[in-house]
């Protein structure tokens, strides 16, 4: 029987125009919102908002075809691209499907090695992104850091997963010896809902692999921390995006 009604409602949805979708979705919101206590309403309201950010990623992969559309829209890869000089080793850290990798190839004339723990995202990286520069490898960069000479590391939403940061940026810089570091970190303070959801108990990350996310006092705090200096710092999208090198 439970079964039949939910079959029946939704047809019924599926019939909805999405502009009437939307309303009755808005006016369920508002019901249950009106039903509760106001850090209650506000605390549904939140995770709801963090339901969609992932929902709307998930859409945002498929209607750009595989590749998110914030790679065009947030044009990061020209802060890499414009910091790598032809010629440069560079190790992509966290390379996910090889869309920066390949970028920083083809537009600094760079030779880029990139590391990533998830096999089916190298996969991906080797089929679509393939370049003559670059090269894939799967690997944990907590453990398979190359003992290799690179000129630049790039940590593009890389470092906010990892635990013990300050430790790991001091090994990378050890064992692949680079002369500059190229990072790009969420914020924790983009806007006033962060907060708000952090006040009331609600999972404020913009992943929930995330081990933090940063203030511009905390990023610096960690940057020092690891025996580096930031020599580069921008605010866009939210997020930091620096160059860094060793003392």
């Amino acid at each position: 029987m439970k079964r039949l009604i939910l079959k029946s409602v939704s047809n019924i949805l599926l019939l909805l125009s999405d502009t009437q979708f939307r309303k009755l979705w808005i006016a369920l919101a508002r019901y249950r919102c009106r039903s509760l206590k106001p850090a209650e309403a506000m605390r549904f309201l939140l995770e709801t908002d963090s339901d969609l950010y992932l929902l709307e990623g998930d859409e945002a992969v498929r209607y750009g075809s595989g590749e998110h559309p914030k790679h065009r829209l947030m044009r990061y890869h020209d802060f890499f691209i414009a910091r790598i000089k032809p010629g440069e080793r560079v190790l992509d850290i966290g390379c996910g499907i090889g869309a920066l990798a390949r970028d920083v190839a083809e537009h600094s004339k760079a030779t880029v090695v990139g590391i990533d723990l998830d096999e089916q995202n190298i996969s991906v990286a080797r089929s679509r992104y393939a370049h003559k520069r670059v090269e894939y490898r799967v690997g944990n960069v907590l453990t398979d850091l190359p003992y290799e000479k690179f000129d630049v590391a790039i940590l593009s939403n890389v470092l906010e997963h990892l635990p013990d940061r300050a430790n790991f940026l001091r090994k990378l810089v050890q064992v692949a010896r680079p002369s500059r570091l190229l990072v790009r970190v969420p914020l924790f303070d983009r806007e006033w809902r962060v907060p708000l959801k952090k006040e009331l108990g609600v999972d404020y990350r913009l992943d929930n692999t995330h081990e933090t996310e940063y203030t511009t006092e905390s990023f610096a705090q960690e940057i020092a921390a690891a025996g580096l200096r930031i020599v580069h710092q921008e605010i866009r999208w939210g997020e930091i995006w620096a160059e860094v090198m060793p003392l």
